[in-house]
Protein backbone atom coordinates (compact mmCIF):
# COMPACT_ATOMS: atom_id res chain seq x y z
CA UNK A 1 0.00 0.00 0.00
CA UNK A 2 2.80 2.35 0.98
CA UNK A 3 4.61 1.59 -2.30
CA UNK A 4 1.46 2.48 -4.23
CA UNK A 5 1.24 5.85 -2.49
CA UNK A 6 4.89 6.57 -3.25
CA UNK A 7 4.45 5.73 -6.93
CA UNK A 8 1.31 7.88 -7.07
CA UNK A 9 3.19 10.86 -5.67
CA UNK A 10 5.97 10.35 -8.21
CA UNK A 11 3.48 10.18 -11.09
CA UNK A 12 1.76 13.36 -9.91
CA UNK A 13 5.09 15.18 -9.77
CA UNK A 14 5.96 13.98 -13.26
CA UNK A 15 2.59 15.20 -14.58
CA UNK A 16 3.05 18.60 -12.96
CA UNK A 17 6.55 18.85 -14.42
CA UNK A 18 5.36 17.94 -17.92
CA UNK A 19 2.39 20.30 -17.66
CA UNK A 20 4.70 23.10 -16.60
CA UNK A 21 6.96 22.48 -19.57
CA UNK A 22 3.97 22.44 -21.87
CA UNK A 23 2.70 25.72 -20.51
CA UNK A 24 6.10 27.27 -20.90
CA UNK A 25 6.34 26.13 -24.53
CA UNK A 26 2.88 27.53 -25.25
CA UNK A 27 3.80 30.90 -23.81
CA UNK A 28 7.02 30.94 -25.78
CA UNK A 29 5.06 30.05 -28.89
CA UNK A 30 2.62 32.91 -28.26
CA UNK A 31 5.43 35.44 -28.19
CA UNK A 32 6.73 34.25 -31.56
CA UNK A 33 3.42 34.10 -33.45
CA UNK A 34 4.03 35.06 -37.08
CA UNK A 35 2.72 38.49 -37.98
CA UNK A 36 -0.51 38.30 -40.01
CA UNK A 37 0.13 38.70 -43.72
CA UNK A 38 -1.01 41.74 -45.66
CA UNK A 39 -3.94 40.79 -47.89
CA UNK A 40 -4.01 42.28 -51.39
CA UNK A 41 -6.93 41.95 -53.77
CA UNK A 42 -5.87 42.21 -57.43
CA UNK A 43 -8.82 42.84 -59.75
CA UNK A 44 -8.04 42.46 -63.47
CA UNK A 45 -10.08 43.60 -66.44
CA UNK A 46 -9.12 40.41 -68.32
CA UNK A 47 -6.11 38.45 -69.55
CA UNK A 48 -6.95 38.82 -73.24
CA UNK A 49 -4.07 41.24 -73.76
CA UNK A 50 -0.75 39.39 -73.56
CA UNK A 51 0.91 41.82 -71.17
CA UNK A 52 -1.67 41.44 -68.36
CA UNK A 53 -0.48 37.91 -67.59
CA UNK A 54 3.04 39.24 -67.18
CA UNK A 55 1.81 42.07 -64.92
CA UNK A 56 0.00 39.53 -62.74
CA UNK A 57 2.99 37.22 -62.36
CA UNK A 58 5.45 39.98 -61.47
CA UNK A 59 3.02 41.66 -59.08
CA UNK A 60 2.17 38.44 -57.24
CA UNK A 61 5.81 37.37 -57.00
CA UNK A 62 6.92 40.75 -55.64
CA UNK A 63 4.06 40.93 -53.14
CA UNK A 64 4.82 37.43 -51.85
CA UNK A 65 8.50 38.33 -51.44
CA UNK A 66 7.33 41.24 -49.29
CA UNK A 67 5.30 38.91 -47.09
CA UNK A 68 1.87 39.66 -48.58
CA UNK A 69 -0.69 37.29 -50.05
CA UNK A 70 -2.59 38.13 -53.23
CA UNK A 71 -6.14 37.20 -54.19
CA UNK A 72 -6.35 37.54 -58.00
CA UNK A 73 -9.73 38.11 -59.64
CA UNK A 74 -10.36 38.19 -63.40
CA UNK A 75 -13.52 39.95 -64.64
CA UNK A 76 -13.10 38.75 -68.25
CA UNK A 77 -14.01 42.21 -69.52
CA UNK A 78 -17.38 42.20 -67.73
CA UNK A 79 -18.12 45.37 -65.72
CA UNK A 80 -20.80 43.76 -63.56
CA UNK A 81 -18.51 40.84 -62.83
CA UNK A 82 -15.77 43.21 -61.72
CA UNK A 83 -18.21 45.00 -59.40
CA UNK A 84 -19.18 41.65 -57.88
CA UNK A 85 -15.55 40.68 -57.45
CA UNK A 86 -14.70 43.97 -55.71
CA UNK A 87 -17.55 43.33 -53.26
CA UNK A 88 -16.17 39.83 -52.72
CA UNK A 89 -12.72 41.27 -51.94
CA UNK A 90 -14.32 43.68 -49.47
CA UNK A 91 -16.08 40.79 -47.73
CA UNK A 92 -12.78 38.89 -47.59
CA UNK A 93 -11.25 41.75 -45.63
CA UNK A 94 -8.52 42.83 -48.01
CA UNK A 95 -6.10 45.45 -46.70
CA UNK A 96 -5.70 46.93 -50.19
CA UNK A 97 -7.41 46.42 -53.54
CA UNK A 98 -5.44 47.02 -56.73
CA UNK A 99 -7.78 47.45 -59.68
CA UNK A 100 -7.30 47.39 -63.46
CA UNK A 101 -10.71 48.75 -64.34
CA UNK A 102 -12.89 47.37 -67.12
CA UNK A 103 -14.65 50.74 -67.22
CA UNK A 104 -12.99 53.81 -65.72
CA UNK A 105 -16.35 55.22 -64.61
CA UNK A 106 -18.34 52.18 -63.55
CA UNK A 107 -16.79 51.01 -60.29
CA UNK A 108 -16.63 54.26 -58.32
CA UNK A 109 -19.47 53.22 -55.96
CA UNK A 110 -17.87 49.86 -55.16
CA UNK A 111 -14.55 51.58 -54.55
CA UNK A 112 -16.25 54.06 -52.22
CA UNK A 113 -17.70 51.10 -50.34
CA UNK A 114 -14.20 49.61 -50.05
CA UNK A 115 -12.73 52.87 -48.80
CA UNK A 116 -15.54 53.20 -46.24
CA UNK A 117 -14.48 49.76 -45.00
CA UNK A 118 -10.96 51.07 -44.48
CA UNK A 119 -9.49 49.37 -47.55
CA UNK A 120 -6.74 51.16 -49.50
CA UNK A 121 -7.36 51.54 -53.25
CA UNK A 122 -4.68 51.56 -55.95
CA UNK A 123 -5.65 52.33 -59.56
CA UNK A 124 -3.28 50.23 -61.64
CA UNK A 125 -2.43 51.34 -65.19
CA UNK A 126 -5.95 52.78 -65.72
CA UNK A 127 -7.30 55.64 -63.65
CA UNK A 128 -10.63 54.97 -61.98
CA UNK A 129 -12.67 58.16 -62.31
CA UNK A 130 -14.30 60.03 -59.41
CA UNK A 131 -13.16 57.40 -56.91
CA UNK A 132 -10.50 59.17 -54.83
CA UNK A 133 -8.06 56.26 -55.07
CA UNK A 134 -5.15 56.35 -52.66
CA UNK A 135 -2.69 55.98 -55.55
CA UNK A 136 -2.65 55.84 -59.34
CA UNK A 137 0.35 54.12 -60.91
CA UNK A 138 0.74 53.97 -64.67
CA UNK A 139 2.78 55.17 -67.59
CA UNK A 140 2.68 58.63 -69.11
CA UNK A 141 -0.22 57.86 -71.42
CA UNK A 142 -0.13 61.25 -73.14
CA UNK A 143 3.48 60.50 -74.03
CA UNK A 144 2.34 57.18 -75.54
CA UNK A 145 0.09 59.14 -77.91
CA UNK A 146 2.84 61.62 -78.69
CA UNK A 147 5.31 58.86 -79.55
CA UNK A 148 2.84 57.26 -81.97
CA UNK A 149 2.02 60.61 -83.56
CA UNK A 150 5.70 61.49 -83.97
CA UNK A 151 6.29 58.23 -85.83
CA UNK A 152 3.41 58.95 -88.19
CA UNK A 153 4.51 62.56 -88.75
CA UNK A 154 8.05 61.40 -89.47
CA UNK A 155 7.14 58.52 -91.81
CA UNK A 156 3.91 59.53 -93.56
CA UNK A 157 4.35 61.88 -96.55
CA UNK A 158 2.96 65.44 -96.47
CA UNK A 159 -0.77 65.34 -97.11
CA UNK A 160 -0.85 61.60 -96.46
CA UNK A 161 -3.91 59.67 -95.29
CA UNK A 162 -4.08 57.85 -91.97
CA UNK A 163 -6.56 55.75 -90.01
CA UNK A 164 -6.75 56.02 -86.21
CA UNK A 165 -7.94 53.04 -84.18
CA UNK A 166 -8.02 53.97 -80.52
CA UNK A 167 -9.11 51.77 -77.64
CA UNK A 168 -12.53 52.11 -75.99
CA UNK A 169 -13.68 55.38 -74.47
CA UNK A 170 -14.37 53.51 -71.22
CA UNK A 171 -10.59 53.31 -70.70
CA UNK A 172 -9.35 56.68 -69.43
CA UNK A 173 -5.87 55.92 -70.76
CA UNK A 174 -7.34 56.19 -74.26
CA UNK A 175 -8.47 59.75 -73.55
CA UNK A 176 -4.97 60.70 -72.39
CA UNK A 177 -3.29 58.91 -75.28
CA UNK A 178 -5.56 60.66 -77.79
CA UNK A 179 -4.75 64.00 -76.18
CA UNK A 180 -1.04 63.36 -76.64
CA UNK A 181 -1.63 62.29 -80.24
CA UNK A 182 -3.67 65.43 -81.01
CA UNK A 183 -1.05 67.70 -79.45
CA UNK A 184 1.46 66.52 -82.05
CA UNK A 185 -0.79 66.06 -85.07
CA UNK A 186 -2.89 69.25 -84.87
CA UNK A 187 -0.62 71.47 -86.97
CA UNK A 188 0.60 68.79 -89.37
CA UNK A 189 -0.47 68.21 -92.94
CA UNK A 190 -1.91 64.74 -92.42
CA UNK A 191 -5.47 63.64 -93.20
CA UNK A 192 -7.39 61.37 -90.86
CA UNK A 193 -9.70 59.62 -93.30
CA UNK A 194 -11.33 57.32 -90.75
CA UNK A 195 -11.25 57.02 -86.96
CA UNK A 196 -12.85 54.58 -84.50
CA UNK A 197 -12.74 53.55 -80.85
CA UNK A 198 -12.42 49.77 -80.61
CA UNK A 199 -15.04 48.63 -78.10
CA UNK A 200 -13.63 46.33 -75.41
CA UNK A 201 -10.26 46.44 -77.19
CA UNK A 202 -11.54 43.76 -79.58
CA UNK A 203 -9.00 43.32 -82.36
CA UNK A 204 -11.55 42.57 -85.08
CA UNK A 205 -12.60 46.22 -84.95
CA UNK A 206 -9.19 47.11 -86.37
CA UNK A 207 -9.57 44.63 -89.20
CA UNK A 208 -12.96 46.08 -90.11
CA UNK A 209 -11.74 49.67 -89.77
CA UNK A 210 -8.87 49.22 -92.21
CA UNK A 211 -11.07 47.49 -94.75
CA UNK A 212 -13.68 50.22 -94.44
CA UNK A 213 -11.06 52.97 -94.77
CA UNK A 214 -9.87 51.37 -98.01
CA UNK A 215 -13.37 51.81 -99.43
CA UNK A 216 -13.05 55.55 -98.70
CA UNK A 217 -9.65 55.74 -100.38
CA UNK A 218 -7.18 53.09 -101.54
CA UNK A 219 -4.34 55.42 -100.58
CA UNK A 220 -3.73 54.72 -96.91
CA UNK A 221 -0.29 55.76 -95.66
CA UNK A 222 -0.52 55.05 -91.96
CA UNK A 223 -2.58 53.34 -89.26
CA UNK A 224 -2.46 54.27 -85.60
CA UNK A 225 -3.44 51.31 -83.42
CA UNK A 226 -4.14 51.73 -79.72
CA UNK A 227 -2.25 48.54 -78.88
CA UNK A 228 -0.40 45.69 -80.57
CA UNK A 229 -3.42 43.39 -80.49
CA UNK A 230 -5.32 45.89 -82.64
CA UNK A 231 -2.25 46.23 -84.84
CA UNK A 232 -2.28 42.48 -85.50
CA UNK A 233 -5.68 42.70 -87.19
CA UNK A 234 -4.88 45.96 -88.96
CA UNK A 235 -1.84 44.29 -90.49
CA UNK A 236 -3.95 41.27 -91.47
CA UNK A 237 -6.33 43.53 -93.36
CA UNK A 238 -3.41 45.30 -95.03
CA UNK A 239 -1.86 41.95 -95.98
CA UNK A 240 -5.07 40.80 -97.64
CA UNK A 241 -4.98 44.00 -99.68
CA UNK A 242 -1.26 43.60 -100.50
CA UNK A 243 -0.35 46.69 -98.51
CA UNK A 244 1.48 45.21 -95.53
CA UNK A 245 4.96 46.68 -95.28
CA UNK A 246 4.12 49.76 -97.33
CA UNK A 247 1.82 51.34 -94.70
CA UNK A 248 3.12 52.80 -91.43
CA UNK A 249 1.57 50.94 -88.46
CA UNK A 250 1.98 51.85 -84.79
CA UNK A 251 0.99 50.00 -81.63
CA UNK A 252 1.89 49.63 -77.97
CA UNK A 253 2.86 46.94 -75.43
CA UNK A 254 5.78 45.30 -77.29
CA UNK A 255 3.89 42.02 -77.60
CA UNK A 256 5.94 39.18 -79.09
CA UNK A 257 3.88 39.14 -82.31
CA UNK A 258 4.36 42.91 -82.68
CA UNK A 259 8.13 42.60 -82.24
CA UNK A 260 8.10 39.87 -84.88
CA UNK A 261 6.18 42.14 -87.24
CA UNK A 262 8.65 44.97 -86.64
CA UNK A 263 11.68 42.87 -87.65
CA UNK A 264 9.68 41.50 -90.58
CA UNK A 265 8.75 45.03 -91.68
CA UNK A 266 4.94 44.94 -91.42
CA UNK A 267 4.67 47.03 -88.23
CA UNK A 268 6.73 50.20 -87.88
CA UNK A 269 6.83 50.77 -84.14
CA UNK A 270 5.44 49.81 -80.78
CA UNK A 271 5.48 51.72 -77.54
CA UNK A 272 7.29 49.66 -74.93
CA UNK A 273 6.08 50.10 -71.37
CA UNK A 274 8.35 48.28 -68.90
CA UNK A 275 5.49 46.43 -67.20
CA UNK A 276 7.85 44.46 -64.97
CA UNK A 277 8.86 47.75 -63.36
CA UNK A 278 5.23 48.88 -63.15
CA UNK A 279 4.01 45.67 -61.52
CA UNK A 280 6.94 45.48 -59.11
CA UNK A 281 6.53 49.13 -58.09
CA UNK A 282 2.77 48.74 -57.64
CA UNK A 283 3.22 45.79 -55.29
CA UNK A 284 5.83 47.69 -53.29
CA UNK A 285 3.63 50.79 -53.02
CA UNK A 286 0.62 48.69 -51.99
CA UNK A 287 2.53 47.11 -49.12
CA UNK A 288 3.97 50.47 -48.02
CA UNK A 289 0.52 52.06 -47.99
CA UNK A 290 -0.87 49.29 -45.79
CA UNK A 291 2.07 49.64 -43.40
CA UNK A 292 1.53 53.39 -43.24
CA UNK A 293 4.98 54.12 -44.63
CA UNK A 294 5.74 57.33 -46.51
CA UNK A 295 5.68 57.09 -50.31
CA UNK A 296 7.46 59.61 -52.50
CA UNK A 297 5.05 60.79 -55.19
CA UNK A 298 5.89 63.98 -57.10
CA UNK A 299 2.71 64.45 -59.13
CA UNK A 300 -1.07 64.16 -58.96
CA UNK A 301 -3.83 63.60 -61.49
CA UNK A 302 -7.42 64.78 -61.36
CA UNK A 303 -9.86 61.86 -61.50
CA UNK A 304 -12.78 64.16 -62.29
CA UNK A 305 -13.45 65.02 -58.65
CA UNK A 306 -10.30 64.41 -56.61
CA UNK A 307 -6.55 64.95 -56.93
CA UNK A 308 -4.98 61.49 -56.80
CA UNK A 309 -1.26 60.84 -56.12
CA UNK A 310 0.24 59.72 -59.44
CA UNK A 311 3.32 57.58 -60.01
CA UNK A 312 4.15 58.12 -63.67
CA UNK A 313 6.59 55.88 -65.58
CA UNK A 314 8.08 56.73 -68.96
CA UNK A 315 7.28 54.72 -72.13
CA UNK A 316 9.80 54.09 -74.93
CA UNK A 317 9.23 54.13 -78.70
CA UNK A 318 10.63 50.93 -80.23
CA UNK A 319 11.45 50.47 -83.92
CA UNK A 320 13.65 48.09 -85.84
CA UNK A 321 16.59 50.38 -85.01
CA UNK A 322 16.48 49.95 -81.23
CA UNK A 323 14.42 46.77 -80.74
CA UNK A 324 17.46 44.59 -79.99
CA UNK A 325 18.80 47.02 -77.43
CA UNK A 326 15.54 47.81 -75.63
CA UNK A 327 13.47 44.65 -75.94
CA UNK A 328 15.95 41.78 -76.32
CA UNK A 329 18.96 43.02 -74.35
CA UNK A 330 16.51 44.26 -71.72
CA UNK A 331 15.16 40.71 -71.37
CA UNK A 332 11.56 41.53 -72.26
CA UNK A 333 11.46 39.19 -75.26
CA UNK A 334 13.81 36.43 -76.44
CA UNK A 335 15.89 36.90 -79.60
CA UNK A 336 15.10 33.49 -81.08
CA UNK A 337 11.38 34.13 -80.68
CA UNK A 338 11.45 37.67 -82.04
CA UNK A 339 13.47 36.66 -85.11
CA UNK A 340 11.79 33.28 -85.55
CA UNK A 341 10.11 34.05 -88.89
CA UNK A 342 13.11 35.99 -90.19
CA UNK A 343 15.44 33.08 -89.47
CA UNK A 344 13.03 30.73 -91.23
CA UNK A 345 13.33 32.83 -94.38
CA UNK A 346 17.15 32.78 -94.41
Amino acid sequence: MRKGIVWGVILMQLCLLLTGCGAQNTLEGDTSVEEEKIKIGLSFDSFVIERWQRDRDVFVSTAQDLGAEVNVQNANGDVEEQKTQIKYLIEKGMDVIVIIAVDSQACSEEIKEAKDAGIIIVSYDRLVRNANADLYISFDNEEVGRLMAETLVDKVPEGGNIVTIFGPTTDHNVTMMEQGFNDVIKDKNINIVYSIYAKDWLAEHAYNAVNYALTITPDIDGVLCGNDNLASEAVRALSENRLAGSVIVTGQDADLAACQRIVEGTQTMTVYKPVDKLAKSAAEYAVKLVKGEDIEVDSTINDGTYEVPYVKLEPIAVTKDNLDEVIIDGGFQQRDEVYLNVYDQE
